[in-house]
């Protein structure tokens, strides 16, 4: 073999290599599965929502917890969306975003990346968020601006 294709393989095995770590395509069929318990101490629901699709499937219920009159948690049950590179939990400032523009024009809190494509778990809200600026929680891939799944979250009324 000449240096000219061995060029050529070389180049194409690294643009190989290159698009398998961006894309880490073996994700969509590889599931993490993760059963957090409630949290402790006396819970009141604040806000509820479902998760709706968006650039994926996505189903499962987020509520916004208040233990003990102190803390605050987002919670995740019966979660489920498709897997994938650098999955992170966002508390939207627009409930539509769905690239990097909206992200930027609407804002987001980040709570860390997510645990599991599926099952229950629990993410803590910084103290001192304000819950009114932010009416929506998504499944956001930071890699590559997408939206995969947004739930939005409605007050509920007291007694409800």
């Amino acid at each position: 073999m000449t240096s000219r294709p061995r060029a050529i393989v070389g180049i194409v095995a690294v643009a190989a290599l290159i698009g398998w770590y961006l894309f880490r395509p073996e994700r969509a069929f590889l599931n993490r599965s993760v059963n957090e318990p409630e949290p402790g101490g006396m819970a009141v629901v604040l806000r509820s929502g479902r998760f709706e699709p968006r650039a994926h499937q996505g189903s499962g219920v987020a509520q916004v917890l208040e233990v003990g009159g102190s803390r605050r948690i987002l919670r995740l049950t019966e979660f489920e969306t498709l897997n994938g590179p650098d999955l992170q939990v966002y508390l939207l400032g627009s409930a539509g975003a769905a690239g990097r523009a909206d992200l930027a024009a609407g804002g987001f809190l980040s709570l860390g990346a997510l645990k599991g494509n599926r099952g229950s778990q629990n993410y803590l809200i910084p103290p001192g968020t304000d819950l009114g600026r932010f009416p929506a929680v998504a499944i956001w891939c930071r890699r590559f601006g997408a939206n995969f799944t947004t739930a939005t979250l409605a007050a509920l009324q007291p007694g409800s």
